[in-house]
C-alpha cells in the first residue's frame, strides 16, 4: 500500500504508526492503517488516481480523503502552506490552523527495508500523539499511542542532539 501510493507521484508524508516505524527503521506493531499528510490541492488527484487502483472513497471533503481496499485503509489529512513556512490544517473546523513546528521536514525520508518514504518529524509526531485528545474532544488516550510516544523520546535521545532528525 505504501509503496502504491509513493508511485503515484503525489507529494505525500506518512503520519501516525508507519510514520513512526520508518523513521525508526522497523515495525514496531500491527497497524490498522495507513495515515498521511498530503497538500490539499493534490487532493482530487489523489482521489482519482486511487479510486483508478480500485479504492473505495468513504469519506472526501476539504479536510480529509479516507479510503479502503480489500479492508485495508488509506487516510490523508489536507494541509496548505500557511504564513512564515507554518503547514496548517487545509478545511475542516480547524481550517488555518498550524501543525506543529517542523511536521513537514525536508529531511531524509524514513526508511523501512527497501522502501523509503517522506514521514511527519519525530518531535511533530509525538506532540501530535500528546495533543491529538484535546484537538479531538471525545477521542480517549489510547495506550498505542503512549507507547508510540516513549519509543520516539528513547530514539531520539539515543540518537543525541543534532542527530536527531526532529
Amino acid at each position: 500500500m505504501i509503496a502504491e501510493v509513493r508511485g503515484l507521484g503525489i507529494e505525500v508524508w506518512l503520519r501516525g504508526g508507519w510514520a513512526m516505524d520508518f523513521w525508526l527503521g522497523e515495525v514496531t506493531r500491527e497497524h490498522e492503517d495507513v495515515d498521511w499528510f498530503a497538500w490539499a490541492d493534490d487532493g482530487a488527484r489523489l482521489r482519482e488516481r486511487l479510486v483508478a487502483l480500485g479504492y473505495e472513497v468513504r469519506r472526501a471533503d476539504d479536510q480529509q480523503l479516507d479510503l479502503v481496499r480489500d479492508g485495508e485503509e488509506q487516510s490523508f489529512a489536507f494541509v496548505a502552506p500557511g504564513p512564515a513556512g507554518a503547514v496548517v490544517a487545509a478545511g475542516g473546523p480547524w481550517a488555518g490552523t498550524a501543525w506543529p513546528a517542523g511536521t513537514l521536514p525536508e529531511a531524509e525520508p524514513g526508511r523501512l527495508g527497501g522502501l523509503e518514504c517522506p514521514v511527519v518529524s519525530p518531535g511533530a509526531q509525538i506532540e501530535i500523539k500528546r495533543m491529538m485528545p484535546v484537538w479531538v474532544p471525545g477521542r480517549p488516550r489510547r495506550p498505542k499511542d503512549a507507547e508510540d510516544i516513549a519509543r520516539l523520546e528513547a530514539a531520539l535521545a539515543a540518537r543525541g542532539p543534532g542527530r536527531a532528525g526532529a
